[in-house]
């Protein structure tokens, strides 16, 4: 029962931090400090990234008429308009196909400590800073999805790559590396949720896989609270969704780098007096 509880605390830390670019890994690496699953480590493992599909299952919902060519609903353009902005977002996770997914487990292997997280936590907090600072008053190349070429698209998924080092934030370099290029915060944010489905659907069904291929199998009372984690992330990353495009529309992101460099003075206070 106590599992299924923390599984609920970490279903909602997974929903909050995943689409804002204040880094999950970060926040998960401090939580399980002080929350820590009475599970195996490779269960443990596991549960990590596939409560990431109740996020992308939000992303879908939310998006569902967006992103659904089929919609009896829509002109014969924009069905067109759809299929090109699904063939624009295959083509932005390439790089983390061809790059990232062979890496991925020497990374999480060799950085995937506090040292590193709160490094990066700070750099790029830092860096919306600097960034949002310099485009104070410039007008966007690209404020709409449908005028966002293919090649700006493939250098987003470049910038996905820098996500591979814990702490980044998948959705904190995308949206800053779109913004950079010169897309709108709101095309930028809209397209890093877009892309989040094939990479981060991939990086379960791949976790899932290595699970199984290892021995382990689901034992107990785990099937439940992955379950549990799953659905709360699910409606917790949902509302998330909301809140980040209402924001945006007002807002910068500089409130977001801010936060970022105190979470990452906080991790580095925290293992070094206490850790």
């Amino acid at each position: 029962m106590l599992d299924i509880i923390k599984a609920v605390i970490l279903g909602i830390v997974e929903g909050i931090t995943e689409f804002l670019p204040i880094s999950s890994t970060g926040h998960i690496v401090l939580v399980n400090e002080f929350i820590q699953l009475h599970e195996s480590k490779a269960f443990i493992d596991m549960f990590n990234v596939v409560i990431q599909l109740g996020a992308i299952l939000a992303v879908v919902v939310f998006y569902f008429h967006k992103l659904n060519p089929l919609s009896g609903r829509k002109s014969q353009l924009e069905r067109s308009q759809t299929w090109t902005l699904w063939w624009k977002v295959l083509l932005a996770v390439i790089p983390s196909v061809i790059v990232g997914l062979p890496l991925n487990d020497w990374m999480d292997a060799h950085l995937m400590n506090w040292a590193v997280v709160s490094a990066t936590l700070i750099i790029y907090g830092i860096l919306f800073i600097v960034i949002e600072n310099h485009n104070k008053g410039l007008t966007p190349k690209f404020a709409d999805l449908n005028t966002l070429p293919y090649k700006t698209a493939l250098f987003i998924g470049v910038f996905q790559l820098l996500s591979l080092i814990p702490g980044t934030s998948r959705s904190g370099a995308t949206i800053l590396g779109a913004i950079i290029i010169g897309t709108s915060r709101y095309v930028a944010t809209e397209f890093s949720f877009f892309m989040a489905i094939p990479t981060m659907l991939g990086a379960s069904l791949l976790k899932i896989y290595k699970f199984y291929d290892h021995g382990n199998s689901l034992v107990g009372l785990q099937s439940v609270v992955l379950l549990v984690g799953v659905v709360v992330s699910f409606i917790v990353a949902y509302l998330s969704i909301r809140f980040l495009l209402s924001y945006i529309k007002k807002n910068d992101f500089k409130a977001f780098g801010w936060y970022r460099i105190v979470l990452g003075i906080l991790v580095i206070g925290y293992f070094v007096f206490f850790g």
